[in-house]
């Protein structure tokens, strides 16, 4: 439950983030919310804006993506808490990006951080990654002791 909880929260949070940017601030946009620097942009591509132009590529893939996560959470291997939450933001975050690059041929990204301009989906892909890390860690180590 907590899988479906976290992926639908992701893709919510996401998914309304990126509908309020794109109504009421122009492209290229760009402004302060609570100290945080906002700009609007639009990438047809990948992070970083590499590989312009291949939004129906990466929508594939982040289809595909879900799909697996889906297939390893059936299959029973990899249980608990951690791993839930690490494939509910990952499962959000694919499915929030996918749906922009599906549906509009582009991602909608707004959060100015060093190294680029993201959204909440990216953001909600490294939360997965990094609690994917530390499960495989955890369990490592617990078959170690």
């Amino acid at each position: 439950m907590l899988f479906y909880v976290m992926a639908i929260l992701v893709i919510v949070m996401d998914q309304l983030s990126k509908y309020l940017i794109r109504a009421n601030i122009h492209m290229n946009e760009t402004f302060t919310l609570w100290g945080i620097q906002l700009t609007h942009i639009e990438n047809s591509g990948m992070a970083g804006g590499l590989f312009q132009g291949y939004a129906w590529l990466f929508g594939v893939l982040a289809v595909v993506f879900v799909i697996c996560v889906l297939y390893f959470r059936r299959t029973g291997e990899m249980k608990g808490a951690l791993i839930d939450c690490s494939f509910g933001f990952l499962v959000g975050g694919a499915i929030g990006n996918g749906i922009d690059r599906l549906l509009f041929g582009q991602v909608t990204d707004f959060i100015i951080r060093s190294g680029g301009i993201l959204n909440l989906a990216d953001h909600a892909i490294e939360i997965g990654g990094l609690l994917l890390i530390i499960y495989v860690v955890v369990r490592w180590w617990k078959s170690k002791h």
